[in-house]
């Protein structure tokens, strides 16, 4: 091989290995922008996860809250129904 065929098969060697490097490169920056997207998705789920939480927490509290409430009315229609089944009795003997 002339020097000038060495140089050519050099030359269209170094090509070759900047176009698989350039590759690579751009494969390289497509996961990292993977990666960052992941994290940017992993936070917001993160995010509405301690929302839901905090929610459910709350709207626990308030069934706790019309549960009691509940109870107390059902005491009172009790008593309420107890007091006219008595003024019904005496009065109605």
């Amino acid at each position: 091989m002339t020097d000038a065929g060495a140089i050519d098969a050099a030359s269209k060697r170094l090509a070759l290995a900047l176009d698989a490097l350039e590759a690579a490169l751009e494969r390289r920056r497509d996961a990292d922008r993977g990666e960052k997207t992941l994290g940017a998705q992993l936070q917001a789920l993160g995010t509405d996860r301690s929302r839901l939480a905090a929610d459910l927490d709350a709207q626990a509290a308030r069934v706790r809250a019309l549960e009691s409430t509940n109870r107390e009315v059902a005491h009172r229609l009790d008593a309420a129904i107890d007091t006219i089944r008595s003024v019904i009795q005496t009065h109605g003997q």
